[in-house]
């Protein structure tokens, strides 16, 4: 039987799965490239990729696009687990009804599209599941407990999986990136700018955290941020490894922060935490 080495990547319209697919179709592989809207991947055809539609937010999507490249050919081989987005706020102040979709882009999509995969890549004894967390899933900002609670799931379901399925040939990577020049802190400042209100007590509180969100890109913070093709290239090196590390951690900031926070413990990181957000408090 003939290994499927196919490459199957989510979130493709912008970013880190762009330059992903982008990338590897360079490099000679084949890459499904997808997104919810697949006219923005049309200059992803152009270089090479197979698109098509995925919602990592439909289970009847999820399925067809699997579905699609096992009949083509005969497995995913490898899965690129990219799509998520940043929702901020603090934990009282966010609805619910985003909460819950926070989960199911960057956690029950992700877990649904692994689940599916495994099958054929169990039957031809190989195959590469890499799973895009964050700095943010070993450490926690004040106003990111959502985006950082899905990222922290990330890492336990890829932690528990390596194990389950490394007797059957099968690598499981994650990805942990620190800032990264891409529209990711647009949204999660469009965000954050839609809570809150003048009787608010998280006001002042909300005002900084999208100072704060805006200077990680473009701020004094944003100087040790990378391009989105330093995270493709790194997922390049994981799938084309007969040995993959567990974790590829990417950009300075990533490698200070997730240091200090080590370092410092609980108390102490909340103590450096309060010389950058105000403290939200009663009257």
């Amino acid at each position: 039987m003939a290994i499927s080495k196919a490459v199957l990547i989510t979130g493709c319209s912008t970013g880190i799965g762009r330059a992903t697919a982008l990338r590897l179709a360079k490099a000679g592989h084949t890459v499904y490239a997808t997104a919810r809207k697949v006219e923005t991947l049309q200059d992803l055809a152009a270089a090479g990729c197979k698109v098509m539609a995925l919602d990592v937010c439909d289970e009847a999507s999820i399925r067809r696009a699997v579905s699609l490249v096992e009949q083509e050919q005969g497995a995913v081989g490898v899965l690129i687990n990219n799509a998520g987005y940043g929702s901020e706020g603090p934990i009282e102040e966010v609805p619910m009804e985003e909460v819950r979709r926070q989960f199911e882009t960057n956690v029950f999509g992700l877990t649904l599209l692994t689940k599916l995969v495994l099958p054929g890549m169990r039957k031809q004894g190989w195959g590469k599941i890499v799973n895009l967390s964050s700095m943010g899933g070993r450490m926690t900002l004040p106003g990111g407990g959502f985006y950082h609670a899905t990222k922290y799931a990330v890492e336990a379901i890829s932690d528990a999986l390596r194990f389950e399925v490394q007797g059957f040939g099968i690598d499981v990577v994650v990805i942990e990136p620190g800032p990264i020049k891409t529209e990711f802190g647009d949204t999660a400042i469009k965000r954050v700018a839609a809570l809150g209100g003048p009787e608010s007590p998280y006001r002042e509180f909300l005002t900084v955290l999208q100072r704060q969100i805006r200077d990680a890109y473009e701020g004094p913070m944003g100087r040790l941020a990378a391009d989105a093709d330093a995270v493709a290239k790194a997922i390049e090196t994981a799938i084309t490894a007969s040995r993959p590390k567990t974790r590829y951690v990417i950009t300075m900031a990533a490698h200070v922060m997730m240091g200090l926070r080590r370092w410092v413990g609980d108390r102490g990181w909340d103590a450096v935490m309060r010389t950058q957000f105000p403290t939200p408090k009663g009257a």
